[in-house]
């Protein structure tokens, strides 16, 4: 009896089962192009069989670029990840993206943020300014903004130069020592001090020799960020829940440490007379700021949780690729060292420059105009990350390609690829997948509708710190360019001819005996860490 009553159960249900499967994988989003789709494993599976033709380690965004190369790079793509995440539309071209970026009627603060950004909240807490909404951002945003205006990040200048002699200090070791060393942990400490020194006016000691002498918060948020280094594709909790413990165990141990921080920098504000303040970001944020209450304390900690991930995690590794690329590419090295000599004068020793901005760097650093082409350029073909945004079925938020095609992306996760729409050949060219920092200067940039450059993402949900970032790069090229030359050793290394010098390619650029490409550890980095040798210019 109870075998009959199981069969008739399995006879009924079976039929609406595949009715619904079948709806889902196959009608729900049919009007979106997308590869054939699998009852039962969605893309999944090609997925997977992208990814086995290539470079396993490179980032999911090559292989989503080589997918969407093989149905006719069309404006838009689905891809269906269900079970492991909602269905995504990949976005390719950027008059796409920038209606999905700005204010509508529905979203006057643009589109909502997608979920998947609650997989970070062990780094950057709950209530950070990344994943809020409506209000509560707009709220955030204002109590944040003056402190990352171009105005009062020149009042940090000599705080931000001081934390640069650590680091030129240890390419003047690697070069006395030609010992090859990772570029990104020395590029990850100076960041992670900067953010530091900016955001809190606290010593982080990220650049001191030795785990032991660096601050419990350093030592703490790296093995926090090296907890998501395998985690390709954002996976759910549910798949690796030991993970997810420890992510929280060192969360909280972390917030504890920041929330201290807050308490005493608030203490000392409002002790000290208006002159004599801060010049932190925290500290500015504490403008009319009554009592530092726990619900308040909490969020501060989460937004400085944010910016100390964010503020070191994308510089990081921009600058990376940029040293990378100027070793590579001799005429912009020139172009670089040429512009910091009219600039500066021509004396390259860090100490002697390091002197010069601190006077004078909010005069002479936008002066350096090729040295911005080459953090421009960088960014272009080098985005560190992109953006996700989602709204609720039935919203009916939709989409109009140049081509005239609507798309209603209710429901399915908006991935604004960066890797892709910055590369778009309609807009570059016949170089669109080159390191050609000139398209940036004089009339050729006119040329560049504004939306096909947004690796600090556009509209009212834009970053909030590209003014630092950008402030952070030009500081470190203006100390170190004129006195080093950076050699890159494995992946990436350069081709010799039988006197031992660069071979160049076509395109001015020295040829390479093997690619260098990006990986995702949380964000899109150089695969191996970018290991260099370091040489000191030689004299003329």
């Amino acid at each position: 009896m109870i075998n009959f009553f199981l069969f008739a159960i399995v006879a009924v249900l079976a039929p609406y089962l595949y009715t619904k499967l079948k709806y889902l994988r196959l009608t729900q989003y049919a009007h979106i192009p997308q590869l054939p789709n699998h009852l039962l494993w969605g893309h999944l599976k090609t997925f997977g069989e992208f990814m086995q033709r290539g470079i396993h380690d490179r980032h999911p965004d090559k292989i989503f670029e080589e997918m969407w190369a093989s149905i006719g790079r069309p404006p838009i793509m689905l891809i269906d990840l269900r079970p492991i995440n909602p269905p995504m539309a990949l976005i390719c071209t950027h008059d796409l993206a920038e209606q999905i970026s700005k204010p509508t009627k529905h979203f006057p603060l643009s589109t909502p943020k997608s979920p998947t950004w609650t997989h970070m909240i062990p780094l950057i807490g709950s209530t950070s300014i990344l994943g809020r909404e409506g209000l509560d951002w707009k709220d955030l945003r204002k109590r944040y903004n003056p402190g990352f205006t171009a105005q009062h990040l020149s009042s940090l200048l000599p705080l931000i130069i001081e934390k640069t002699e650590p680091f030129w200090a240890h390419l003047d070791r690697s070069s006395a020592s030609g010992e090859e060393f990772s570029l990104e942990t020395l590029i990850s400490n100076l960041t992670f001090d900067v953010i530091g020194a900016a955001v809190m006016e606290v010593n982080l000691n990220a650049q001191a020799m030795g785990p032991s002498k660096q601050s419990e918060v350093i030592r703490l948020f790296r093995e926090l960020v090296q907890t998501y280094s395998d985690d390709k594709n954002n996976l759910p909790w549910w798949i690796d829940p030991l993970t997810a413990l420890k992510r929280r165990r060192l969360a909280r141990r972390i917030d504890t440490l920041i929330k201290r921080t807050i308490q005493q920098k608030y203490i000392e504000a409002k002790e000290e007379a208006e002159g004599n303040r801060s010049k932190s970001i925290l500290t500015l944020s504490f403008h009319d700021t009554e009592e530092l209450t726990p619900e308040l304390l909490s969020a501060t900690s989460d937004q400085i949780r944010t910016f100390l991930f964010a503020g070191h995690d994308t510089n990081t590794s921009a600058l990376q690729w940029i040293f990378y690329e100027l070793s590579r590419t001799p005429r912009a090295l020139k172009a670089v060292r040429d512009e910091l000599d009219e600039v500066l004068g021509p004396d390259p020793d860090p100490r002697a420059i390091s002197a010069t901005l601190a006077q004078k760097g909010e005069h002479l650093l936008p002066r350096m105009h090729y040295i911005n082409a080459v953090i421009k350029e960088t960014l272009r073909l080098h985005p560190p990350a992109s953006t996700v945004r989602m709204t609720e079925p039935g919203t009916g938020f939709t989409v109009r390609a140049s081509t005239g095609e609507e798309y209603c992306l209710d429901g399915v996760i908006m991935y604004s690829c960066q890797s892709i729409i910055q590369r778009d050949p309609t807009v570059y060219g016949d170089t669109a997948d080159d390191w050609v920092p000139e398209r940036w200067l004089g009339d050729a940039a006119k040329d560049i509708p504004p939306s096909a450059w947004r690796p600090f993402e556009r509209g009212p949900r834009n970053c909030i710190g590209p003014e630092l970032a950008n402030l952070e790069s030009r500081i470190i090229i203006a100390i170190v360019a004129r006195k080093y030359d950076f050699v890159k050793t494995g992946l990436g290394e350069s081709v010799l001819d039988e006197k031992g010098l660069p071979m160049m390619n076509e395109k001015g650029q020295y040829k390479v005996k093997s690619e260098l490409y990006n990986t995702r550890r949380m964000t899109s980095k150089p695969v191996d860490g970018t290991m260099m040798r370091i040489r000191l210019v030689a004299k003329p």
